[in-house]
């Protein structure tokens, strides 16, 4: 595969998508590659670069299942699950905190009395 085209940001050609604005139009890459990319410089650092796919060779969304609905409800449940306490905390637990609150801070408990 040669060197792909690069484009200035917001200077892509029209019929050339990134993933996100793939998904906003209910479209998904399907296994095409990468068309072109696009760049934008920044400051002393490199620059960010997206990829872009071709809109005409996108597919639909797939359309979800209950099974996939189910997972998603499951994996969501997971991730509220405290790994000291076993209680569902509400919202989602924070990676650096590894546990709810309560379990992670629990001398704080103590003094708020």
């Amino acid at each position: 595969m040669g060197a792909l085209p690069v484009y200035p940001w917001r200077l892509a050609p029209e019929g050339l998508a990134t993933r996100r604005q793939l998904r906003a139009m209910d479209l998904r890459p399907g296994g095409q590659d990468v068309a072109a990319q696009i760049e934008r410089s920044r400051r002393r650092r490199p620059p960010l670069v997206a990829y872009l796919y071709r809109v005409d060779d996108a597919k639909p969304v797939r359309p979800m299942t209950p099974a996939r609905w189910a997972a998603l409800a499951k994996a969501n449940a997971a991730r509220r699950m405290c790994p000291q306490c076993r209680r569902d905390a509400g919202y989602v637990i924070p990676a650096e905190l590894g546990a709810c609150v309560p379990c992670a801070y629990p001398d704080d408990e103590q003094r708020a009395a």
